[in-house]
């Protein structure tokens, strides 16, 4: 292995933040989950989530580098994740490849005490399953195990209308290329209620991330959409700064 790529797997080369993920009803935010985000160590270009993860795929190292960080975010935040629902990335292809990855969560949840349905896993569409039969076969037993499931990039790449049919997520995360500065887009309001509209249908619940401003707030809101996260609301903090988690609360004074 690259030495890099050693860097990333040996103990505390993850790095991890997290941002919280709202619930407004009646105009009114509350915590709903906590997004753990993985980062490459520090002071490499690896820091960067973008580009520890072009990184990883062209290594193929995808699996190796999403169980690093499943162990690297349970032992840094289990104390939240007994009590709130965190969502944690995980490749496609990892779900695909490695036929294991369920009997691992649910060693390392029962080992830090954590509920597999406080867990949310969050499904990274950076290319499409090859394997069709066995991606589908690994999702059911993650499914089976408690764990809820959640589509990333909604709208862009891979995770088109057969791929939201198909995997039937929890929860659909519509990408922040239509959110951000919605109000002043026409057509992308108009992608965002056919998300919206499908995954009703599907019994599903759509998280807009990338609300950078109370207009683009205003406006998923209005749209029908109560889950949110962004800049707006909260940045990304050092999972070091998760104290008193059920505190956290969106800036404006509607809470």
């Amino acid at each position: 292995m690259s030495s890099l790529l050693q860097e990333i797997l040996n103990a505390g080369g993850i790095n991890v933040f997290y941002q919280p993920i709202f619930e407004v009803v009646e105009g009114k935010p509350s915590l709903f989950a906590i997004e753990a985000l993985s980062r490459g160590p520090a002071g490499t270009n690896a820091a960067r989530a973008d580009v520890l993860f072009e990184y990883v795929r062209r290594k193929g190292k995808e699996v190796e580098v999403d169980r690093a960080c499943v162990q690297a975010i349970l032992s840094s935040t289990y104390i939240v994740a007994r009590q709130a629902s965190l969502t944690i990335n995980v490749h496609a292809s990892t779900v695909e490849r490695d036929d294991l990855f369920t009997q691992y969560l649910v060693e390392v949840c029962h080992y830090f005490r954590v509920p597999l349905s406080n867990l949310i896993l969050e499904i990274v569409e950076q290319q499409k399953y090859s394997d069709e039969r066995r991606f589908f076969r690994n999702l059911d037993l993650i499914r089976s195990a408690g764990v809820r499931i959640a589509l990333d990039d909604v709208g862009l790449g891979y995770s088109n209308y057969r791929m939201l049919i198909e995997i039937r997520p929890e929860f659909y995360k519509i990408d922040r290329y239509f959110i951000t500065h919605c109000k002043e887009r026409d057509n992308a309001r108009a992608a965002i209620q056919s998300i919206l509209l499908l995954a009703d249908r599907l019994r599903g619940r759509v998280i807009a991330e990338g609300i950078e401003s109370a207009d683009d707030l205003d406006t998923v809101t209005a749209l029908g959409i109560q889950l949110v996260q962004g800049f707006h609301l909260a940045e990304p903090r050092p999972v070091t700064s998760l104290i008193e988690f059920n505190h956290c609360r969106a800036p404006g004074s509607r809470v």
